[in-house]
C-alpha cells in the first residue's frame, strides 16, 4: 500500500528575541509542573503505609477508636494490620492488635504469641487473644496493652508472625504507622 504525504510546509519565522525568552520561561513552567505531578504520583505508589485513626460507637456509651492499614509482607500478600482500643466507662481499655491474612492462604497457631522487634533489637512477646478460639483461621488478636508504652523511641517495628508455612512471615510496620499508634495509647482516653 502506498502512501503520499502532503508537501512539507515551509517553517515559521523566529520570534524576535524577547518574545523568545517568555516561551522559555512558560516552556520551563510547563516542565517543572510535570516533574511535580509526577513526582506526586510517584509518591502514591511507594510502599510506606499511612494509616488514619477512626472512631466507633461499638454500643451506647462504648467507643474503640481502631487505626487500620494494609501492609505487604516480603512476598507481596497484604495484610490488614488493624490496632484499636475500647473505651467502655468502669473497664479495663485493652489495646489489641488484629491481624488478617489472605484466607485459604494463612493460618494462624492458637495459642502463640506474636513476636514483635524494633528496629533497634529489642524483643517484644504479646499474648494470643484468641487462645481458646478464634472467629477465622486466617485472623489472629494480639494484646498489644503493655508493649506500647513501652516503646519510647518511635521506630519501625518487625512482626513475627505465629502462622502455618515453611517459611518465617514477617511483617514490616514503618515508623509513621507506629506514630500514629503511640497516638492511640497516648491521645484517647
Amino acid at each position: 500500500m502506498l502512501f503520499i504525504l502532503p508537501p512539507l510546509l515551509p517553517l515559521p519565522p523566529l520570534p524576535p528575541l524577547s518574545q523568545s525568552k517568555t516561551m522559555r520561561k512558560k516552556l520551563l513552567r510547563y516542565c517543572f509542573t510535570i516533574i511535580i505531578l509526577v513526582s506526586i504520583a510517584i509518591g502514591f505508589t511507594t510502599q510506606e503505609s499511612t494509616a488514619m485513626l477512626r472512631q466507633h460507637h461499638d454500643a451506647p456509651g462504648v467507643l474503640r477508636y481502631h487505626s487500620q492499614v494494609s501492609i505487604k509482607d516480603k512476598q507481596r500478600y497484604t495484610w490488614q494490620v488493624l490496632l484499636f482500643k475500647k473505651i467502655n466507662p468502669g473497664a479495663k481499655q485493652d489495646l489489641n492488635l488484629r491481624l488478617v491474612g489472605f484466607p485459604g492462604v494463612f493460618e494462624f497457631f492458637h495459642p502463640h504469641s506474636l513476636e514483635i522487634v524494633t528496629a533497634s533489637g529489642k524483643l517484644l512477646s504479646a499474648s494470643d487473644v484468641f487462645a481458646t478460639s478464634s472467629p477465622a483461621p486466617n485472623v489472629g488478636e494480639y494484646n498489644l496493652t503493655d508493649i506500647l508504652p513501652k516503646l519510647t523511641e518511635v521506630e519501625s517495628l518487625q512482626l513475627n508472625l505465629p502462622v502455618s508455612g515453611k517459611e518465617k512471615k514477617i511483617l514490616e510496620i514503618p515508623k509513621g504507622v507506629v506514630t500514629e499508634w503511640q497516638l492511640l495509647v497516648t491521645e484517647i482516653d
